[in-house]
């Protein structure tokens, strides 16, 4: 799938997962360097509900003007599926980067998330790029790649990086940052 170009001016949403990110995260240094990133922000980070991060989102982009970039980790990438489905401003997205989608089913699945089970498996109605590890503790290389396939996003194994975090060396992470240039971020 190619990426369709996109004004300079493109901004994005961060869209962090469970727990938010922290500020040695990549997504918010990315956003601390870059004006056109705005995270949105959850009501609740570990209780999470997919109803309420779904009105959450949808409620960003209606008070949003132009085209949105959507940059989603984890839980995040969950929500992007979920939203897509119900969402009424998925016009406004250009694209979406969407790194270490977790499975539901892995027993490493915090249980405090809910409503985000099953995952939704249909086409997004953007372009998108599916970042997965080989090594994710939260979710198999399969089940993102069987992600990437349903959502029609591009699909990028970048070997053992664990959940592309903090934890495994994924702080300023510029392999990303160029993957969202791709997007046109």
């Amino acid at each position: 799938m190619a990426f369709a170009h996109v004004p300079e001016m493109t901004r994005a949403f961060v869209l962090p997962g469970y727990g938010d990110s922290g500020a040695d995260h990549w997504q918010s240094l990315w956003q601390s360097a870059d004006p056109r990133l705005e995270r949105i922000r959850q009501r609740d980070w570990i209780h999470a509900k997919k109803d309420d991060w779904v009105r959450t989102l949808d409620g960003a982009l209606a008070a949003s003007e132009g085209g949105i970039i959507l940059v989603a980790h984890s839980l995040g990438c969950l929500l992007v599926a979920h939203w897509a489905l119900q969402g009424t401003h998925a016009a406004r997205v250009r694209g979406a980067l969407l790194v270490a989608p977790p499975d539901p089913s892995a027993g490493t699945f915090p249980p405090e998330p809910r409503g985000f089970a099953p995952v939704p498996m249909r086409r997004l109605p953007f372009p998108g790029i599916v970042v997965a590890s080989s090594d994710d503790p939260y979710g198999s290389l399969e089940f993102a790649s069987s992600c990437a396939r349903a959502w029609g996003c591009q699909f990028r194994n970048i070997g053992p990086a664990g959940h592309v975090n903090v934890a495994t060396g994924h702080g300023p992470w510029p392999a990303g940052r160029e993957m969202l240039r791709e997007l046109g971020v």
